[in-house]
């Protein structure tokens, strides 16, 4: 085994994945809970961007279905964040289990 060739193979995935996690964190992952009635937007950091509340899902005697719209939403956004994370890791690593890698 060429240990030059193999340390310059790891350089480059390296370099990949660098470029890889600064696209996620361009990337921007909008989801919505309630047909629409609540809707979100995290970056790729996970950091909420944008958040819109349909005036109709605004209930004073139902708070907690407005609660339920929005952690859905986010959550939702969330995953959408995770599932590219995870096809780009993947495809540098060309479905490798590397331990500490997400």
């Amino acid at each position: 085994m060429n240990m030059q060739k193999m340390l310059k193979d790891l350089q480059k995935m390296q370099s990949q994945m660098l470029k890889a996690q600064n696209n996620l964190k361009a990337q921007s992952f909008e989801a919505e809970a309630g047909g629409g009635m609540v809707k979100v937007a995290i970056n790729g950091q996970g950091i909420l961007t944008m958040i819109k509340i349909n005036p109709d899902a605004v209930d004073k005697d139902d708070v907690e279905a407005l609660e339920d719209l929005v952690m859905a939403a986010l959550n939702s956004a969330i995953k959408k964040k995770d599932e590219a994370a995870q096809s780009s890791l993947n495809d540098l690593t060309q479905g490798m289990k590397i331990p500490g890698l997400m």
